[in-house]
């Protein structure tokens, strides 16, 4: 995400507020990045409740990208985009949690579908099918994908929910920070590896073959629900059903290990 703001200018502006406390430098640098801000409203808004307005999340968004700038370490060496994309998601998500929007019931199926998937996992030694899914929540084929397409219409942030570090410094990682990106450096010559990311990678790596594929096209390619069933030669709601069935696998799997998300 491009800012309209030189490279050169930035650096500046980075330097004077870190260095001399220039809240005008600060102020700057909030009005470059806020591209980012509208960038990560718009791509969360198409996943939720009409009654969601863009210009909230927005609002909602900014307060992250205020607290991303006053808290971006320079001498970290990560680009201040990938940092500040998490804060801005965690903010929005935040401020949508706390307004509590999505149905108790869903909640409840959602939670339901993912203790059901950790005690098969346990009990098979792999992913369960839909049928031993359905079977296991005492559902017919049918209502199971109907419960996930309602999930997924509920769901807020998917992969972008962000998950406590246990450790001082309070830090926060989404689960898409942990899927490998072959163009990127390695992450282990840019910041610290963690036992949490890489429980979570592992997690990641032993999703069926479909639902990586879904995840690597939606989140690494920015490809939309629709596009991807296009790759995919299925309708955008199957997309849809394969990608909460993701999402609702890698919580019940860092449930079952003892890791709750930051909720």
């Amino acid at each position: 995400m491009e800012t309209n703001v030189k490279a050169i200018e930035l650096k500046d502006l980075w330097r004077r507020y870190k260095r001399d406390d220039d809240q005008r430098a600060r102020e700057r640098l909030v009005v470059a990045y806020s591209p980012l801000v509208k960038y990560v409203s718009g791509r969360m808004a198409s996943g939720l409740p009409a009654h969601v307005e863009e210009a909230d999340l927005i609002s909602y968004g900014l307060v992250g990208l205020i607290s991303a700038v006053e808290r971006f370490e320079l001498e970290r060496e990560i680009k201040f985009e990938t940092y500040a994309i998490t804060r801005i998601k965690g903010s929005i998500i935040d401020e949508l949690r706390s307004q509590d929007w999505v149905p108790r019931s869903v909640r409840a199926r959602a939670r339901a579908i993912q203790k059901a998937n950790a005690k098969l996992e346990h009990k098979l030694q792999r992913a369960p099918t839909d049928e031993e899914m359905a079977g296991e929540l005492q559902m017919t084929v049918s209502d199971f994908n109907d419960a996930l397409l309602q999930i997924s219409n509920s769901t807020i942030a998917a992969l972008d929910e962000l998950w406590t570090v246990s450790d001082a410094s309070g830090d926060q990682v989404s689960l898409l920070d942990t899927l490998e990106d072959p163009l990127a450096e390695d992450p282990a010559q840019v910041m610290d590896t963690t036992e949490l990311k890489d429980r979570i990678a592992d997690a990641i790596s032993r999703l069926p073959e479909r639902e990586k594929l879904v995840v690597a096209l939606y989140y690494y390619e920015n490809l939309t629900l629709r596009e991807i069933g296009e790759v995919l030669g299925v309708t955008e709601s199957r997309v849809s059903q394969l990608h909460t069935k993701a999402v609702l696998r890698l919580r019940g799997r860092m449930s079952a290990d003892g890791l709750d998300d930051a909720t």
